[in-house]
């Protein structure tokens, strides 16, 4: 049998130098095991195999190499030897990584997942509190990773709190960030991290205010946020009386009258739509005679419940036109587009990418706001295709009279009307699309779609890939 011993349990490069040395020697997988801890002389207990005669150069692939890195990483005992039996057989199956359904191959792609998961509950669930020492203010955390994701995740918080002096606790290990270097520990203890600070009233205040008990399901929150995580999170804490008081909060919330439209506003728009009905010959000569005549389409049925129709607005020359899916129920009252939460989300993005929202032109690909009634509430509903395209007279007359060097589509809705096709957003976002009258399209997702996360972590970084595909559409101006 031959030994190798390792540095420690997620020494990889120690692991892919062994693993080398053994396959190059023609050790079987049956025959070589690997050890954490001194283990004999040198790297092997019995001396380091020479090379099979035979033995020739190889190489795997790098997709090999990145799931192994994941795999070390895994809290299983027998890791070490699965990677080496994967190693060793892809000598003579060199495509055996495709296999899925091969029972090695889908053991190390199901370990690696979890790592993954692991890594991403770490982002969602580490709670930093603050402390004093002599240097000043520092925050610490404490938390016990599914898997040795410490090292592997650490540099996501060094980009989220670059200004911060900060340290993570946990069983396997410790991360030091002082604002410059980041640096790793040796294991810790709970009881060396705090157990409160001042400041975690406010966030259990925060997180109460934020919990909507209409969109509550049980399942679901536990599959996001499982009870294993709940001993690190102060917010636990308040969930299960979230939870019992749910039904009667719920039912308070449809009970509760939704806003009044303007009625002032109403009477208008009333006289518009009596004394101008839609004229299939109009043809708009500027915005706000566009912004007008609007308010007398009849080209599909969702006029008769919205308050209003809602066009663009922005600078007539725009060189970027932003378009969204259709008017939520904020803009239907108010007769404006993105003045919602939606809205506030894509004024920070475009502040955040460089981009004044003045400069420009805002609408969306439908002009009446869709909606069913849910008790006294307006619930959104997506607009249809037949719908998007009997609404695409007026989007194409506000892009005539603008004239827009790059428009930006949020969500497949607009995509839809702007392209005439269906898009699939994951896979067409952030790349520049050539239209026929000379402009260019960019698809990124709509703002409303970041709202809906409920992972604080995954939010995040959905919002930066936002953030960056503004940027994209900065560029193409």
């Amino acid at each position: 049998m031959r030994v190798a011993s390792l540095a420690g349990e997620t020494d990889f490069d120690g692991w892919r130098t062994a693993a080398r040395a053994f396959r190059q020697a023609a050790v079987p997988p049956e025959r070589a095991a690997f050890r954490i801890g001194p283990g004999g002389e040198g790297l092997f207990d019995d001396g380091l195999p020479p090379a099979a005669p035979d033995a020739a150069p190889f190489s795997v692939s790098r997709a090999f190499v990145d799931l192994a890195q994941e795999v070390i990483l895994h809290r299983s005992e027998d890791r070490f030897d699965l990677l080496y039996r994967l190693l060793w057989r892809l000598g003579a199956e060199p495509d055996l990584m495709k296999v899925v359904t091969d029972v090695d191959v889908a053991q190390a792609l199901e370990r690696a997942k979890n790592v993954s998961r692991a890594s991403h509950k770490m982002k969602a669930f580490v709670r930093f509190r603050q402390v004093e020492d002599e240097t000043g203010e520092r925050w610490v955390a404490w938390f016990e990773p599914a898997h040795r994701v410490l090292e592997k995740t650490a540099p996501f918080f060094v980009r989220r709190f670059a200004t911060l002096r900060w340290s993570i606790l946990t069983p396997d290990g410790s991360a030091f960030w002082d604002g410059e270097a980041l640096t790793f520990g040796p294991p810790a203890t709970r009881d060396m991290a705090p157990s409160e600070d001042e400041i975690e009233d406010f966030w259990k205040t925060y997180y109460a205010s934020t919990f909507n008990p209409a969109r509550l399901k049980t399942k679901a929150m536990q599959g996001e946020m499982p009870r294993r995580y709940w001993s690190n999170l102060p917010e636990a804490a308040l969930i299960p009386d979230l939870i019992a008081q749910s039904a009667v909060r719920t039912e308070a919330m449809v009970a509760m009258p939704a806003a009044e439209p303007n009625a002032r506003l109403a009477k208008t728009l009333s006289r518009i739509n009596r004394d101008r009905s839609f004229d299939e010959g109009f043809v708009p000569s500027t915005v706000e005679e566009l912004g007008l005549g609007v308010q007398g389409c009849r080209r599909c049925p969702l006029w008769r419940d919205a308050t209003q129709g809602v066009c663009g607005e922005g600078p007539r020359q725009a060189r970027l036109m932003i378009v969204g899916e259709q008017p939520g129920d904020q803009e239907d009252l108010a007769g404006r587009p993105f003045v919602g939460p939606a809205g506030g989300v894509l004024d920070a993005a475009l502040k955040e990418a460089g981009i004044d929202r003045e400069d420009v032109f805002v609408t969306n690909a439908v002009k009446h706001f869709k909606h069913e009634p849910r008790g006294k509430r307006r619930l959104h509903k997506t607009p249809s295709r037949t719908e998007v395209s009997a609404c695409r007279w007026w989007l194409e007359a506000e892009r005539r009279l603008v004239k827009p060097k790059v428009l930006v589509t949020l969500g497949g809705t607009a995509a839809l009307a702007v392209l005439d096709r269906k898009v699939a957003v994951t896979r067409e976002r952030g790349e520049g699309i050539d239209l026929a009258d000379g402009s260019r399209a960019l698809i990124t997702v709509h703002p409303s779609y970041l709202l809906r996360i409920p992972d604080e972590a995954v939010r995040a970084d959905e919002r930066d890939w936002f953030v960056r595909d503004l940027r994209k559409a900065r560029a193409l101006l």
